[in-house]
């Protein structure tokens, strides 16, 4: 019989979101595919937990829109079709550029100096070569700019697409040389709000957050090959990182 997957110390974030980041990724990957029943007592035991954790990681999963909850019939998997995903990447650009636009013109010396360390730590997980860290420093770096724009209401709208594309926004960190890009991307996008020019700032952003073209196919490319991966018999299990026993 196979061991158990074991929710281990040292990691971001509570017991619940380590679940959630776990379920995540085998929702991108495909290892828990569009349409399927996420069974709480399956799920337990899978990832060697009980069951309060999981619903709240479940519940989290709904409210971005990646799981289903359904009364009597439980939780299931979303169907997000790559026509669906692409005008999402689409619209998340847009809401980032305005973010950017904003914030370029708004932004105080407190709000810099958040998105400076922002930067600097994404820098740090670069260089150690970390996509998953990455990916947490990038979150920061992000609402940086949100912050800086001063408008709850755009902030609000972004926040909710971002945390919707979460799985696909991390599997694109490990495209090959994504994240390096990715950092150089974040430097123009840093010296274009230094200099407040609006619109250079939200040209950058844009660029940075659209997938068409050769980065959707590589996205694409990803997901298929992980999917593969993912139903190989003998695939390692998925372990969890956590701060809190």
């Amino acid at each position: 019989m196979k061991p158990k997957p074991r929710a281990r110390g040292a990691g971001p974030g509570t017991r619940a979101e380590a679940l959630r980041e776990a379920i995540e990724d085998k929702i991108a990957t495909g290892a828990f595919p569009p349409g399927m029943h996420l069974d709480e007592t399956e799920l337990a035991e899978e990832f060697g937990v009980s069951r309060t954790p999981l619903r709240e990681a479940l519940i989290q999963l709904s409210s971005m829109g990646i799981v289903l909850i359904r009364p009597r019939r439980g939780a299931v998997v979303a169907d997000v079709s790559p026509h669906r995903l692409l005008e999402m990447f689409e619209l998340m650009a847009e809401l980032e550029a305005m973010c950017a636009r904003l914030a370029a013109r708004r932004m105080s010396e407190a709000d810099e100096e958040e998105l400076l360390e922002a930067h600097r730590a994404c820098e740090a997980a670069c260089l150690a070569g970390d996509p998953d860290d990455y990916y947490h420093k990038n979150e920061r770096f992000h609402r940086a700019i949100y912050a800086a724009a001063h408008n709850d209401f755009l902030v609000e709208q972004a926040s909710m697409l971002q945390k919707r594309l979460t799985p696909y926004r991390r599997l694109q960190l490990r495209v090959r040389n994504r994240m390096s890009a990715s950092f150089s991307e974040h430097t123009g996008i840093v010296e274009a709000l230094q200099q407040g020019n609006a619109d250079l700032a939200a040209m950058r952003v844009r660029q940075h957050i659209v997938v068409q073209g050769e980065r959707f196919a590589d996205l694409l490319a990803t997901l298929a090959s992980l999917r593969a991966e993912a139903v190989k018999p003998g695939h390692p299990e998925v372990t969890l990182t956590s701060a809190t026993p």
